[in-house]
């Protein structure tokens, strides 16, 4: 990791804006962003996933947030990371796969952005959670309080979340 590059990571429960904010972010920053590997995996994979495709996501992650690091400057605007898989593990199958957060720990963000989820479910084929956002949220909440990592959490419409996010940006840059 070129440790010049500071790494913002959205984190969030399903349809909570993280997509959008990343996007954004990078727009105004004129920085590159990490897609979300999952999408592009699902959409690929032509059967139902199970528990085993999550390490090989997380994987493609991991791999796709150090190609397009590469291209940055000041920062790298992940949307997602491993945090989310480990999530979304535990509350589908139970568990994670150990080797996912042996992943994630050797990843250095410098700053989460926690998406709230006080904007509409919005139907997707890929999202699988509308009735339990606030439940997950908490999850989210805990996890990314406990990581040992500035963490902001935005709320509001796009706009104002893009200001929030802006800010703490602002303040990296200092």
């Amino acid at each position: 990791m070129n440790q010049r590059i500071k790494k913002i990571c959205i984190v969030g429960a399903e349809c909570t804006g993280k997509t959008t904010l990343t996007s954004m972010l990078s727009e105004t920053f004129n920085e590159p962003w990490v897609p979300e590997y999952a999408r592009t995996y699902l959409d690929n994979l032509g059967r139902a996933y199970t528990k085993s495709d999550l390490l090989k996501i997380a994987e493609g992650q991991l791999e796709q947030e150090k190609n397009i690091e590469r291209k940055s400057n000041n920062f790298l605007f992940c949307d997602t990371n491993l945090l989310v898989i480990k999530i979304w593990s535990e509350h589908k199958y139970g568990e994670c796969d150990p080797k996912i957060m042996m992943l994630h720990n050797g990843q250095i963000y410098h700053h989460y952005l926690l998406t709230d989820f006080n904007i509409p479910w919005e139907e997707d084929p890929l999202r699988e959670n509308p009735k339990d956002r606030s439940h997950l949220q908490n999850l989210y909440f805990d996890l990314v309080k406990n990581s040992g990592v500035p963490y902001t959490i935005v709320s509001g419409s796009k706009e104002e979340r893009l200001q929030q996010a802006q800010a703490v940006i602002q303040k990296l840059l200092k």
